[in-house]
């Protein structure tokens, strides 16, 4: 069992790149080979036609528990599909071992679509600190990792999101409105305003690394699964930028945020952004 903050930091020291190579086979045997040759018996809907799951979803989520456990003895997964399967295992992002969050395909729907803009996302936390975590896109040979006090990179290069261009609408994405209830879309609604150009977002993953390249300004969301956010908060945080949720407070992976919240580039524009959802500008 891991004691402390310094030993995880001993452990990613020497263990980063097994955990990025568990990441990467999970999707080489799981999840590409299904790429565009899904059978229809291995989709699945969970809570309706928009929440979908399939088989890469769960085996690849099989074979990240089974291999980041092992290689971290002690720790726990909190999983996407495990948790569907049994809600009491959240809790365990709330306990004292280290726990892995993983989802193994963020944006399931654009992935039974064939679309290349799906990611496999693996947070290590503790104590309700996200610590490091790894942002794959396979089909687009992209590796995002972050370790907190470290940095941010993609594949290799650092990081830096940097503020808004002066003078140009803050592109936002949003929640989907099918994932919004009617007082999270009043809140939503702040953001179509003069200045702003608000848009519905795909893979949470791939927007959060979009803003901690600098390529999106900011993102909205009315959700606060761990699964979804852990990784992608992680990168803006050590790419420069910052995250608040309606009570002005940073996002919790624990849970109990008030939403909608937002990431941003930088502070002044996840303070402008809070603004908007706030209704206070």
């Amino acid at each position: 069992m891991i004691e402390d903050t310094e030993t995880i930091d001993e452990f990613l020291a020497r263990h980063s790149a097994d955990v990025e190579e568990a990441v990467r086979a999970a999707a080489r045997a799981e999840i590409l080979p299904r790429f565009r040759r899904l059978a229809a018996h291995e989709v699945d809907q969970k809570n309706g036609p928009h929440d979908l799951v399939t088989d890469a979803d769960r085996k690849a989520e099989l074979y990240l528990t089974e291999a980041l456990c092992a290689l971290l003895p002690g720790s726990v997964v909190v999983g996407e599909e495990a948790v569907h399967a049994n809600p009491a295992t959240y809790e365990a992002i709330r306990g004292d071992a280290p726990v892995w969050i993983v989802d193994p395909v963020d944006g399931t729907r654009q992935f039974v679509r064939g679309e290349d803009g799906f990611c496999t996302l693996v947070a290590l936390a503790r104590h309700g600190v996200v610590l490091a975590s790894w942002t794959y896109a396979p089909v687009r040979g992209q590796l995002a990792t972050a370790v907190r006090g470290r940095g941010a990179f993609l594949d290799g290069e650092r990081l830096y999101a940097g503020p808004p261009t002066p003078g140009r609408d803050l592109a936002v994405a949003t929640s989907h409105p099918d994932y919004t209830t009617e007082e999270q879309k009043r809140a939503l609604l702040g953001l179509r305003t003069e200045g702003v150009a608000p848009r519905a977002c795909g893979s949470a993953g791939l927007e959060y690394l979009a803003v901690a390249r600098g390529q999106l300004d900011a993102v909205a969301f009315s959700w606060e699964a761990a699964w979804d956010h852990a990784a992608g908060l992680l990168l803006v945080e050590e790419s420069g930028g910052a995250h608040l949720t309606l009570t002005g407070e940073p996002f919790r992976v624990t849970g109990g945020n008030s939403l909608p919240f937002t990431a941003a580039r930088d502070a002044a524009t996840a303070r402008r952004v809070l603004r908007l959802l706030s209704g206070a500008a």
